[in-house]
């Protein structure tokens, strides 16, 4: 008889912690997917920083090896991606594909000529593509070569669109990744308490024979820990399934995540995983520890 309890008991207890880890996998994979939207449309947001176009213009007296002189030089500047040189010609095939009926005009009346000087055009690293940044750019560019470079010219218009379009969305997945945590710490907090409720008495005879409790919760708070790794690795499989499927279907999926972001969601999910657990089991063990024994049944 008395094993035949301690076997449902046992079992009882197993169950509680595979819902536990169910419970948390789940909330882990919903946080996971306003995570991995957030960082999604991050990486969407640093391409198009970087595809933002800058264009130097020399003065006249310059020749093309004094501009691709320039050029290498600029290629080691740190906010700078890529830099590369545009010759006279190329500047006037650009323009004749963009308007054919203006380029003839314009090939008439320099009789053949491209009116284009050489230039040097470069995209700028994601973390300065904002208004200051930009504008501190420019100024370094110009005191570096006061008397080289005459112009650098880049849509402010372009750069003023990327930053506002995705500071709306930050706000948007801040406040939805907030209200998930706080569902999620209460939901999780409700389950561990429930799987905990048939050790109540364990715990609360441990700590009569004199057991301290520290020594009571040590073994629960290293399940929990378990616990929320398990559940953090077990909700960052259902995203990457998720994320697969949706890549064979959309090819923008493809170009948007690396793995670097998936190793960075992986180590969000646990830490947020191994928290959530570990600090909900802590207020449920203290809850039991603090009753008195009439109060247990």
């Amino acid at each position: 008889m008395g094993s035949d309890i301690e076997k449902y008991s046992r079992r009882g207890l197993q169950t509680g912690y595979l819902s536990v880890v169910v419970g948390i996998s789940m909330v882990l994979f919903m946080l996971g997917l306003v995570l991995g939207l957030y960082f999604g449309l991050e990486n969407t947001q640093n391409s198009a920083k970087e595809d933002i176009e800058i264009d130097l213009f020399f003065n006249p007296d310059l020749n093309d090896s004094d501009i691709k002189l320039i050029e290498q030089e600029l290629k080691s500047w740190e906010q700078i991606k890529s830099v590369w040189f545009v010759s006279s010609e190329r500047a006037l095939e650009v323009f004749q594909n963009e308007d054919d009926e203006k380029i003839s005009e314009v090939k008439r009346i320099y009789e053949g000529q491209s009116p284009f000087p050489p230039s040097v055009s470069f995209h700028p690293k994601s973390n300065i593509v904002n208004k200051e940044g930009l504008a501190q750019l420019k100024q370094e560019i110009l005191a570096a070569y006061p008397n080289e470079i005459g112009e650098v010219n880049y849509d402010e218009n372009r750069v003023k669109q990327v930053n506002l379009g995705f500071l709306q969305w930050v706000y948007l997945f801040v406040a939805i990744g907030i209200l998930l945590t706080i569902i999620a710490f209460a939901m999780i907090n409700n389950t561990i308490r429930l799987a905990l409720y048939s050790k109540r008495f364990t715990i609360k005879t441990m700590q009569l024979v004199g057991a301290k409790s520290g020594f009571i919760r040590r073994p629960f708070l290293i399940n929990s820990i378990v616990q929320g790794f398990i559940s953090a690795i077990i909700g960052m499989a259902l995203l990457m399934t998720v994320f697969y499927t949706l890549k064979r279907y959309m090819e923008m999926i493809s170009g948007t995540y690396d793995l670097e972001t998936f190793l960075l969601l992986l180590g969000v999910l646990i830490v947020l995983g191994v928290i959530i657990s570990f600090f909900s089991t802590l207020f449920a063990l203290n809850k039991y520890l603090r009753k008195k024994l009439d109060d247990l049944y």
